[in-house]
């Protein structure tokens, strides 16, 4: 294998519950540490325990943070289950990192790659007695004997583990020891460093890494959300989980002691956005996340929202469906369900976050978005956002920031007026003046109706006043624009003839596709669409461009299928490039599928 400095892929192959997961995300931020642009990827099962799962981390010079795809240079195999189809995914020339404590079977052994092997378990059954020591104290010899192998940072790992272990001093110098032994072990058993090997760079000031969810809830916070209806689904559940930690740090009355949150876990996921509704309806800012099958619960109360004319924030980390579908898995799919939630004409303001920085600021933005439109407004996150670590910027806030509560009348507001009208639209945007409950003895609104109603909130059945009413709220939604983030489009100084439009966690993938199409002579465009309804500049960009390919994580090209209804697009102009297994798209894939499609097209041609 030649010699490669910050670039390949380490897959680590665990069983479920060992506690491999910490270890796995300690090597994972060592190499970030030093100053090296990594990504990591946690596959694992729906099952609680006992079943693989896998930890990938990519280490790019070039800045790659999508899956590279493919095989992995480096396997460091703990799982005797999974053994044999963990040993066929190593890249030719790679190597096999292994509990040697047991001789492999020698039938699934390859000629083709190098064998590391590492008696751990016999090992930890000599330097621990407690078995649950030997199990934990197992992963960490593997991450000392693979800082040998690729020269990390030995000092790097012991400030990690102490900064991890803060407040749990008696646990530093045990955890040491254990790297200590693997570090030893390798560098007296094995040639280090490996042909690949990492080498300190400054690429990652002024950037983090965290996990999506996590950012979602300091953006519910940072947003001023105080209330909270939800119900547990995977892989949404941490984001509420961390709001509740971070509201019991900052949300607590120092003076009473008293809780300025509200957090209540429903009944189901209709129920909880019942709850998010009648919080915002009171002037509360509310917020519920939830995945896939909770929005389809959730569909009659956005309805109602939309209909009502109720702000709201639903976070939907969308996973593989439809039905229980894959749990643990990743995909976009959940977007046509989410932009036409309930029944009737109904269209939602949908933001399309694309690491844990957007799923920071788009989530506080979200609720004055809601605000401000009166409306519901769905942040569709997914699990491979939610739920791996990202390399990202650092999270911004200005402490000044006044929050946008859109068109809310005060008391001395309403003794102005002869005459209020909830749904009367003064200013011809579509967008109405509420009034919250109790502003008022005598004026404002006190209740809230999903049947039809006039202008001045009075139940009628006139076919004038509905139609009157529908078409309001078609105005609201383009006047919604105006509010939205505006899509990033890269450019050269003379466009290229290929566009690529992605959202979301595909974003990661799009750098290296462009350069790989580079590579074989075909330049491209970008546009990354950030919300809907679509700003012009969407269209535009399509009408630029000879060939345009949608990329997305889902079976049905629903974001082809968006772009050809809500802008009359002919849907010849727009190609679909689909990726839909569960697992994170990669640049490999895209730039595949694009070089394969235009081969076709030109044997077409030729044939034609």
């Amino acid at each position: 294998m030649n010699q490669k400095i910050n670039d390949f892929v380490v897959r680590f192959a665990n069983t479920n519950g060992t506690g491999s997961a910490s270890a796995n995300n300690m090597f994972a931020k060592a190499i970030f540490r030093m100053g090296i642009p990594v990504s990591a990827k946690n596959i694992f099962p729906s099952n609680i325990q006992g079943m693989p799962t896998w930890y990938e981390v990519r280490v790019s010079d070039k800045g790659y943070l999508g899956r590279r795809g493919g095989r992995a240079d480096l396997l460091v195999a703990m799982n005797a289950q999974s053994l044999t189809a963990d040993i066929q995914s190593v890249e030719s020339g790679g190597y096999l990192f292994y509990d040697s404590s047991k001789p492999l079977d020698e039938a699934v052994l390859r000629d083709d790659i190098h064998m590391l092997g590492m008696p751990i378990s016999m090992i930890c059954v000599k330097e621990y007695s407690d078995p649950r020591q030997r199990q934990l104290f197992k992963n960490v010899i593997y991450i000392g004997a693979l800082a040998a192998l690729l020269e990390i940072e030995f000092q790097v790992l012991k400030d990690l583990i102490s900064d991890q272990f803060k407040g749990k001093e008696k646990l530093i110098t045990p955890n040491i020891h254990a790297l200590e032994i693997g570090f030893q072990f390798a560098t007296s058993h094995f040639e280090c460093p490996l042909p690949f090997r990492v080498e300190r760079r400054e690429f990652n000031r002024g950037k983090i890494m965290m996990d999506g969810n996590t950012a979602t809830a300091l953006g519910a916070l940072y947003g001023g959300a105080t209330v909270v209806g939800w119900y547990p689904i995977t892989p949404s559940t941490s984001v509420v989980e961390k709001f509740a930690a971070y509201c019991q740090r900052l949300r607590i009355d120092p003076a009473s002691g008293n809780k300025n949150f509200a957090i209540v876990q429903a009944e189901d996921e209709l129920a909880a956005m019942g709850m998010v509704l009648g919080a915002t309806w009171n002037g509360a800012r509310a917020f519920t996340a939830t995945s896939g099958p909770g929005v389809s619960l959730m569909t009659e109360f956005l309805g109602l929202g939309y209909f009502a004319e109720l702000p709201a924030v639903l976070i939907n980390v969308q996973r593989a469906g439809p039905s229980t579908g894959m749990p643990t898995r990743t995909q976009q799919a959940d977007l046509l369900a989410c932009a036409y939630a309930s029944h009737g004409d109904t269209k939602h303001v949908l933001l399309f976050p694309a690491d844990p920085e957007e799923c920071f600021s788009l989530t506080a933005r979200a609720f004055d978005i809601a605000d401000q439109l009166q409306t519901p407004v769905i942040l569709m996150s997914d699990l491979e956002i939610g739920m791996n670590d990202h390399l990202c910027c650092e999270l911004e806030w200005q402490d000044d920031y006044q929050y946008q509560r859109g068109k809310v009348l005060s008391a001395a507001e309403l003794d102005e007026l002869e005459r209020y009208g909830r749904y009367l639209d003064v200013d011809g945007d579509g967008i109405c003046y509420r009034v919250l409950p109790g502003e008022h003895p005598q004026k404002g609104a006190f209740f809230t109706r999903g049947t039809s109603r006039d202008r001045f909130a009075v139940y009628t059945e006139k076919g004038d006043e509905y139609v009157q009413n529908m078409n309001r709220l078609a105005e609201k939604f383009r006047t919604a624009v105006r509010y939205l983030p505006r899509p990033e489009c890269r450019e050269g100084d003379k466009s290229a003839a290929i566009g690529l439009i992605y959202y979301g966690s595909t974003t990661a993938a799009i750098e290296e596709a462009q350069d790989l199409l580079r590579d074989q002579g075909l330049s491209s465009d970008c546009l990354r669409i950030r919300a809907f309804p679509f700003h012009s500049e969407v269209q535009d960009f399509i009408e630029r461009h000879q060939q345009v390919f949608v990329i997305e994580q889902n079976r049905d090209g629903q974001m082809r299928t968006l772009l050809t209804m809500e802008l009359e697009q002919d849907p010849q102009q727009l190609q679909s490039v689909l990726h839909f297994d569960g697992l994170p798209i990669s640049g490999r894939f895209i730039a595949a599928e694009i070089v394969a499609r235009l081969a076709r097209e030109a044997q077409t041609q030729e044939a034609g």
